[in-house]
């Protein structure tokens, strides 16, 4: 029988060695499966929004002789009525898309921490009127209010509609982090270091707001994603400029000249999987920010083969991790 070093210290009377501290997991953002996932496929969409129309191989607005012509050799995707290269119009589209979900996601999530923290942390009137101003956003329909700024702006570009979009979609991310700003406020560190005579922004910005990274994180994937949807859905409704290519824009011309009636799926499929896709990479990113966020679905900080302590409701619970 193996009688192990620890075994010979207690018999011996010698004090056994005490368990080393565990290691903080580093990089446990990048570490998680459905991160990682998310960041590839974003990734090759933010490369294809930058070199997409350097790789066109036409001119999306050029017309050719092939109308409505099956997916090919000389056209990939297939051509519109028009003769019109739709894999040229898919490549075009994806810039618009992707800049207009990451500005308008910079935009209110830049909103939502301004407003959100400063009135969770400032007990004072500046504090509650900053609370009124996002129920306020908090109630209007955002959808349809972008609607109607954008119907009645008189040039309505990407950037425009990135910022209505930004401008207009910051009030549920500013109430989340004044939720979380409330909880944080009172705790011990926070208190010293008020009592160290620190600054109001010095400790919302070097005590507060680290801690506040993954819910910010979180509210700006879920930006995107709704500017992403809401930037297709005007293009798609024909409020946005039609000659401006995105895939909604794609989406448009199809269903206006009925591309489904036509037996023309190459029309609209190919839009289609690509903002299925992007929204898939923008999920993934939220479930692993989650799972930073809500320990209960963490499944690394379980020890392998070691006793787990848990808790049913108010009693706890002792069990064995065998994985």
């Amino acid at each position: 029988m193996a009688i192990s070093t620890v075994d010979l210290q207690a018999a011996a009377g010698a004090p056994a060695p005490s368990p080393k501290p565990a290691k903080r997991q580093k990089f446990r953002f990048i570490s998680n499966g459905k991160t990682m996932t998310g960041l590839i496929i974003l990734g090759f969409y933010v490369l294809l929004a930058i070199f997409g129309p350097m790789l066109a191989p036409y001119d999306p607005d050029a017309r050719g002789s092939d109308l409505i012509a099956a997916p090919s050799s000389a056209h990939w995707f297939g051509t519109t009525h028009l003769g019109q290269d739709i894999f040229s119009q898919v490549l075009a589209g994806a810039r618009g898309v992707v800049y207009v979900g990451l500005l308008a996601g910079l935009v209110a999530t830049a909103l939502a921490v301004i407003i959100g923290v400063s009135s969770g942390y400032l007990a004072n009137t500046g504090g509650e009127a900053l609370s009124a101003l996002s129920n306020v956003f908090l109630v209007i329909p955002a959808l349809p209010l972008i609607i109607i700024v954008a119907s009645i702006l008189p040039s309505v570009s990407n950037t425009t509609i990135g910022l209505v979009i930004g401008l207009t979609s910051w009030a549920w991310g500013a109430r989340v982090l004044r939720a979380q700003t409330l909880s944080l406020r009172g705790r011990d560190y926070v208190d010293a270091a008020r009592a160290t005579g620190e600054s109001t922004w010095r400790i919302i910005f070097f005590e507060l707001l680290p801690n506040l990274t993954a819910i910010i994180a979180s509210s700006f994937v879920g930006t995107v994603i709704f500017a992403v949807l809401s930037e297709i859905t005007l293009a798609f409704i024909g409020v946005s400029d039609p000659t401006d290519w995105n895939w909604g824009t794609i989406l448009f011309w199809a269903q206006s000249q009925q591309a489904l009636a036509q037996g023309a799926w190459w029309w609209f499929v190919p839009a289609g999987l690509a903002i299925a896709v992007l929204g898939t990479a923008l999920s993934l990113l939220n479930f692993g920010i989650d799972e930073i966020v809500n320990p209960r679905l963490r499944s690394s900080g379980r020890i392998k083969g070691k006793s787990v302590r848990m808790r049913i409701g108010f009693t706890p619970v002792l069990g064995k991790d065998n994985r």
